[in-house]
């Protein structure tokens, strides 16, 4: 029987980029506004759900000293379609992501998941698997993308927000992507580190009792 925790566990608990640090690269140069990130954030969704089907699918007929390369050809093979749809379908985003839709392919979340969990794991599984990791992926990335295009363009998804006398230029720069991503992964670490203080003393009250 599916377990929904596969689908809820990569948005916020096990999250591929601010929790598990996977896919910097991309996370870092694509997330310079919020349209940008979210194009790269579903392209990584549909890579990794359709390849986490077929690696589960052919899991047991899969050699163990050659799976790694089976699952490379798997991941590349749908990272080419999709490369091909959006150049097809949405050029103009297509063109601006650039070399970095065909690098999903050495994106550390799909083969981390491909190896670790649907080569593991039945096909429903595997689907809600791939849909919260990349989801939380794909909302990491957004989340960068809106706070660096508000804070550097002063616009949200095109729309203008800030008047011109509050855009710090650095956000949409290589130095605001490290800057961004620093302070979300402090923010989260200060959060999961009070979370896990208030349960510790929940629990101590409780041995009291």
């Amino acid at each position: 029987m599916a377990d929904i925790k596969n689908l809820t566990k990569g948005l916020i608990k096990e999250n591929p980029l601010f929790i598990q640090v996977l896919g910097t690269c991309p996370a870092l140069a694509t997330t310079t506004n919020a349209k940008n990130a979210l194009g790269m954030g579903i392209a990584v969704i549909a890579v990794l759900v359709l390849s986490n089907i077929v690696i589960s699918v052919i899991r047991k007929m899969v050699p163990n000293k050659i799976r790694i390369p089976i699952f490379i050809v798997v991941i590349a093979s749908f990272v080419t379609m999709i490369d091909l749809l959006m150049h097809a379908f949405t050029y103009d985003l297509w063109k601006v992501l650039g070399i970095f839709i065909p690098l999903i392919v050495v994106n550390c979340v799909l083969m981390g998941r491909a190896e670790a969990f649907a080569s593991k794991n039945g096909v429903i599984d595997s689907i809600l698997d791939g849909i919260g990791m990349g989801g939380g992926y794909a909302l990491a990335l957004f989340i960068m993308g809106s706070i660096r295009e508000i804070l550097g363009n002063g616009s949200w998804l095109g729309l203008s927000i800030l008047p011109q006398a509050f855009k710090m230029y650095i956000f949409i720069l290589p130095p605001g992507a490290f800057i961004t991503f620093g302070i979300l992964i402090a923010v989260i670490n200060a959060i999961n580190l009070r979370k896990e203080k208030i349960e510790k003393e929940k629990k101590k009250a409780g041995e009291t009792k």
